[in-house]
């Protein structure tokens, strides 16, 4: 999942979803969809989202999108790079145990040198793709958000499976 936001109230200050597009395990496209905020559009940050005012005139109302979001990734694992952003401008959230966020896996954190690393850096590094020279894609960064957990979803899921499993907690954790 990725999304891509515009800028609502003063100066484009807040965020507010703009597109949001899903990809499955394969990364081929699920759901792509530009939204029409509830708030006014005070900034389209085209430069960066790729976002214009005429690709938003006919969207869908944010309501209706949120809808069918919530309804395509309930009792899913859901894949992306910042997820807690993507769920704060889709006003809903979703079980940490169901997230794979590729900006807190800790063997890809290490590569940001002290910083959560950003997409940009982990596609150049980890899968030698060269993305977001221009404008982001939703459906791109979603992609490689989904390349990034295949790579390393054995060792991922295994670690969370180990930490989720009964019995297994830290012991130095456990109060006595």
């Amino acid at each position: 999942m990725d999304c891509e936001m515009v800028g609502v109230g003063p100066d484009g200050s807040e965020s507010a979803l703009g597109r949001i597009s899903l990809v499955n395990f394969f990364g081929h496209t699920i759901y792509d969809r530009y939204v029409r905020p509830i708030e006014s559009v005070t900034d389209y940050r085209t430069e960066v989202s790729g976002i214009t005012p005429e690709l938003l005139e006919d969207a869908p109302d944010f309501a209706s999108v949120q809808r069918e979001v919530a309804s395509l990734l309930k009792s899913r694992v859901v894949v992306g790079h910042d997820l807690d952003n993507d769920f704060k401008v889709l006003m809903f959230g979703h079980p940490q145990e169901s997230r794979r966020d590729t900006s807190k896996y800790p063997p890809l954190v290490k590569l940001g040198e002290g910083k959560r690393p950003s997409l940009k850096q982990l596609a150049a590094t980890l899968l030698n793709l060269k993305i977001q020279t221009k404008a982001h894609s939703s459906v791109q960064d979603a992609q490689v958000a989904m390349l990034l957990y295949r790579k390393f979803k054995v060792k991922w899921d295994s670690v969370l499976l180990r930490k989720n499993k009964p019995g297994t907690e830290n012991k130095s954790q456990v109060k006595v």
